[in-house]
C-alpha cells in the first residue's frame, strides 16, 4: 500500500511502487480525468500536477509522488486559477473532440501560476508538450490569454 496526496485527501493506492500514477489514478482510484494518450510521455493527455508542477503521469511512478501533492483536473474547478482556465475553455469554445483537454488545462493552469501575463511565445512555450489532435491552438493560446485577465 502507498499513500498519495491527491487533490488535498491522502489515499490509499494498493498496486507496485512502478505503477504510473495514470494507471493507479484511473484504475485503483477509478479517477477517469486524466487521459491515456500516448503511453510515452509525447502527446500531454496525461498531465497533472505533482508538488505544483506539470508533469506527464504515463511514465511517471506512483513511487515518486509519496510524501508530495498530485493535483488533478478534478480538483481544478475549486481552484481560482484552474477555475478561470476551465470557464475560458468554455466561453471560446476551445474542446472539438475534447479528449487532450484536461492535460491541456492543467498546463494552462501551471502556466498561469506562475506567469500571470504570458506572450504568445511564452504560452507556446509552457504548452509544446500537449497536442490536440483537433488543431484548436489558437483558442487555447486565446482561452490562456483571457484567463489571464479573469485572474489579474
Amino acid at each position: 500500500m502507498i499513500t498519495l496526496n491527491i487533490n488535498g485527501k491522502d489515499m490509499q493506492v494498493d498496486a507496485d511502487p512502478s505503477t504510473p500514477i495514470l494507471w493507479a489514478l484511473r484504475d485503483n482510484l477509478n479517477m477517469t480525468g486524466t487521459k491515456f494518450g500516448c503511453g510515452a510521455a509525447l502527446c500531454g493527455a496525461c498531465t497533472v500536477h505533482l508538488a505544483g508542477e506539470p508533469i506527464r503521469s504515463c511514465i511517471t511512478p506512483i513511487s515518486a509522488a509519496a510524501g508530495q501533492k498530485i493535483t488533478t483536473i478534478e480538483a481544478m474547478e475549486g481552484d481560482k486559477v484552474g477555475k478561470a482556465v476551465q470557464d475560458a475553455w468554455v466561453k471560446l469554445d476551445v474542446p472539438q473532440c475534447g479528449y487532450c483537454q484536461s492535460g491541456q488545462i492543467m498546463s494552462a493552469t501551471a502556466l498561469l501560476r506562475t506567469n500571470k501575463t504570458p506572450s504568445d511565445a511564452e504560452i507556446d512555450n509552457a504548452m509544446s508538450g500537449n497536442i490536440c489532435r483537433c488543431g484548436t491552438y489558437q483558442r487555447i493560446r486565446a482561452a490562456i490569454k483571457d484567463a489571464a485577465k479573469t485572474i489579474a
